[in-house]
């Protein structure tokens, strides 16, 4: 079989649109809420059927947390020592059923924008890769044939379940790399491929103060809430911007009744940052206020305590050369397409990515691109608006996508791609 031109791929890619779109179609109208575990194992079973004719199998992994539903990991196997390609993806959104039918929000095409949950995150990303794996094993079916294709998807990427990271690793050790499809940005027409993303780390403060009766015994108490505020206002002044360091204060409760000089409240904080010694250096100084007190009993010194505990790590995804050599790959195949040179981005939120980074090479933004993650509103004068794909990015990323990694493989290597 004589080597496809990109004028092949991009028509075959074209002519089947409209079916891939019809998988983006199935795919969103089952809701799947990371809370709502029976809507995402339908969505891990559909994807399954899907992606079935292309001769992969399925394997469901139930998550460690019994509240989520069942990760997905889906094989086509070569034979012998075959090289191994990791693609990512994730099963849940973030709109439980009842948000999704209080705001109208469903799938709709209005133009060249496809809207509905989870459209570019992450359901558009799934059916990106498909597209690619259905036009390599069209146009490249030796090599296809010649590698072994592992798609994981997890069934809790919305709340970061730390048990999918350790199965990635698990099941892709060894491979060539992890290529993770998360919506991807353009700008100036130029694709931009995640190269880097911001490590968190959450964290829970406890003050326990002393209650006392707020009109006839005010000196005895030990108020929690100013004691929580003050160390509030300790948390933000640990934000950096310039070494992009952030904390966020993101829930507060505290008190039961208004005559009663509060003995207890409480926060949640969530801290990011890309550096990994800034990481650590924030997570020392959260640390650092357990056991801080600025407020004591006016009639006897008694201190409130404050506890400040580390509910979980997840490590910053930084620079690295590995995730350098790929995106070198995607830029010379953008060049042998005529296409704009690829570029960079670094992203505060997390993916599947931070997981794998430091394994095998990884990088990020490989789906389609769309606006409006995370967002089910919309309003007449446009200041809002839900959550959508651009059909029209979906040929011209499958078609790098597909250019990429058969110069990936072909070179066998990262650095000799």
């Amino acid at each position: 079989m004589s080597q496809p031109t990109s004028d092949d791929i991009r028509s075959y890619l074209e002519h089947h649109l409209s079916l891939y779109l019809d998988l983006l179609h199935q795919m969103v109208v089952v809701n799947s809420f990371t809370l709502n575990a029976a809507g995402v194992n339908a969505a891990g079973k559909l994807t399954a059927d899907l992606f079935a004719p292309l001769g992969f199998t399925a394997d469901f992994v139930p998550a460690t947390d019994f509240h989520y539903g069942r990760h997905l990991v889906l094989t086509h196997a070569a034979a012998g020592d075959a090289p191994m390609l990791g693609l990512i993806s994730h099963l849940d959104t973030v709109f439980p059923a009842a948000e999704e039918l209080s705001n109208d929000f469903h799938f709709r095409i209005d133009g060249d924008r496809i809207y509905g949950p989870g459209t570019v995150d992450i359901k558009g990303g799934t059916v990106m890769i498909y597209m690619v794996l259905d036009g390599l094993r069209h146009f490249y079916p030796d090599l296809f044939a010649g590698v072994t294709w592992r798609v994981l998807l997890n069934a809790a990427e919305e709340v970061l379940a730390p048990d999918f990271g350790a199965l990635a690793r698990r099941e892709l050790a060894g491979a060539l790399a992890a290529l993770v499809f998360e919506g991807g940005d353009v700008e100036d027409g130029r694709f931009l491929l995640v190269t880097a993303r911001k490590g968190m780390a959450r964290y829970h403060i406890r003050v326990e103060g002393r209650g006392a009766h707020a009109g006839a015994a005010h000196m005895k108490g030990a108020n929690a809430i100013v004691q929580l505020a003050d160390v509030i206002r300790a948390v933000a002044d640990l934000t950096d911007h310039d070494r992009h360091l952030t904390f966020n204060v993101g829930t507060v409760l505290g008190g039961t009744v208004m005559n009663r000089v509060p003995h207890q409240a409480a926060a949640s904080v969530e801290m990011r940052a890309y550096d990994p010694t800034v990481f650590e250096d924030g997570v020392s100084r959260m640390l650092a206020l357990n056991d801080y007190c600025s407020v004591r009993s006016l009639d006897d010194g008694f201190p409130c305590n404050v506890t400040v505990d580390l509910e979980g790590r997840w490590t910053p995804w930084p620079p690295n050369a590995a995730t350098d050599g790929l995106l070198r790959v995607w830029d010379a195949a953008a060049g042998d397409l005529g296409m704009s040179a690829v570029a960079r981005q670094a992203r505060g939120g997390l993916s599947d990515g931070n997981w794998l980074w430091d394994l095998l090479p990884t990088i990020d933004g490989l789906g389609p691109e769309g606006e409006n993650a995370h967002s089910s509103e919309r309003s007449a004068d446009g200041s809002k608006d839900q959550e959508y794909v651009l059909a029209s990015s979906f040929v011209p990323k499958a078609l790098l996508n597909i250019a990429a990694i058969v110069r990936l493989i072909e070179a066998g290597d990262v650095e000799e791609a």
